[in-house]
């Protein structure tokens, strides 16, 4: 009877997996397939969402930039608007208002526009070829300022006291337009990348339950013969793990090249109409390579989130068969 129990320890010792895996030849087939029709799909997937969350990430990016520019460029400037009014010089007006603008201390350029610069102003709404003579068109002077700012409340004393029918226009409102414009693209674009994230988190749920289905049985003889839930999830984990950086990589990698061929385009249309336009709107539509790290760390993110969703959901599976 001793002998018998020994024998049968002995076999149960040899059942395990640490001891098996002594016994398996060299390239055996793993619990889960490393190529099937679900893999493969769960990959193109993958690089769907990838692709998709790095052009948002990028685009987020790139107008959050170029918001700063337009308020750091808006923020230099303000402007002196001198109306006409009946019995008083409005040359004499302007010459005096632009006087006060350089006597303020910090002030650099100060420029007042031609009666002609100033018409043309308004071209785009009354289009050209218009006589503006009988019209009371107001006069505009053009005021930089040193990046820190200045106090202009005493330029805007002064306007009131000794300029008739002057007013000063700080763009304090098209700043803070900016700034809110800026600030719901970011939280845009992170509700879109909240949004994709968790659709790639179910896909993998998905995917892994149909993969636990599909070797149940193999599952289900390693637990039974001794083998951790860790061990089998482990096998899983870096299934999936590997899957979504194959996934990421694909989509992010396309986005990046796409990013990089929009870059070299722009360039190419610099100095055109078009070219202007968009560089008004995106800079020189470049990422930079805080932009490339971003998508980066994001195909990385992408790919633990998918090997933890699959982890948590081995686990979970294994709680009913014990």
């Amino acid at each position: 009877m001793t002998d018998l129990r020994t024998d049968l320890q002995i076999d149960q010792d040899l059942m395990t997996p640490r001891a098996m895996a002594g016994y398996m030849p060299v390239g055996d087939t793993p619990i889960v397939p490393k190529r099937s029709i679900a893999g493969r799909a769960l990959v193109a997937v993958v690089a769907i969402m990838t692709f998709l969350a790095s052009l948002t990430t990028g685009a987020v990016m790139l107008v959050r930039s170029s918001a700063v520019e337009w308020q750091s460029d808006v923020a230099r400037e303000v402007t002196i608007q001198v109306r006409p009014l009946d019995g008083k010089n409005l040359d004499a007006e302007v010459a005096r208002a632009v006087e006060l603008a350089r006597a303020v201390p910090g002030v650099g350029e100060v420029r007042a526009y031609t009666k002609e610069e100033s018409a043309g102003l308004l071209e785009p709404w009354l289009g050209s070829g218009l006589s503006l003579d009988d019209l009371p068109v107001p006069r505009m002077i053009v005021v930089k300022l040193p990046s820190g700012g200045i106090d202009l409340a005493p330029l805007k004393k002064g306007l009131a006291e000794k300029v008739a029918y002057a007013s000063l226009d700080d763009h304090r409102a098209w700043i803070d337009r900016m700034r809110a414009m800026a600030q719901t693209t970011v939280a845009g674009g992170i509700g879109v990348l909240v949004l994709m994230l968790i659709a790639t988190v179910l896909s993998v749920i998905f995917a892994t339950r149909g993969a636990m289905a599909t070797n149940r049985p193999i599952v289900e003889v390693l637990h039974f013969i001794g083998a951790k839930s860790g061990f089998i999830a482990g096998q899983f984990q870096r299934h999936f793990l590997m899957l979504g950086l194959e996934g990421g990589v694909i989509g992010g990698g396309l986005a990046m090249l796409l990013f990089g061929m929009a870059g070299i385009l722009a360039s190419w249309g610099a100095g055109t109409a078009g070219g202007e336009q968009v560089a008004t709107l995106f800079g020189s539509f470049a990422l930079g390579w805080g932009g490339y790290l971003a998508i980066v760390a994001q195909i990385v993110l992408i790919a633990v989130v998918t090997a933890i969703a699959s982890r948590r959901t081995v686990n979970r599976t294994l709680e009913t068969v014990e």
